[in-house]
């Protein structure tokens, strides 16, 4: 699970950003923490990059990988 100390830094969205799941080796929307569906691996990655392949990790049980994203960074110019 995703923590923080500091709850200013944060803001609530509703965003449909978090509710869409991405499949693994797909390049991120958003830079930030994505969880795996399957088993609660999270990674923090930069926008654009590869998200882990299917073989990143291992799932007991054959549950399936899939990216969640969890926060991202907003960026204002």
């Amino acid at each position: 699970m995703a923590l923080y100390k500091y709850e200013q830094n944060l803001k609530k969205s509703q965003d449909d950003a978090f509710d869409t799941k991405h499949s693994p080796g797909a390049a991120a929307p958003h830079a930030g923490i994505y969880r795996c569906v399957g088993c609660g691996w999270e990674i923090g990655i930069a926008i654009s990059h590869t998200l882990p392949p299917q073989n990143h990790h291992q799932h007991t049980g054959g549950s399936k990988v899939e990216w969640l994203l969890l926060v991202y960074a907003e960026h204002k110019n």
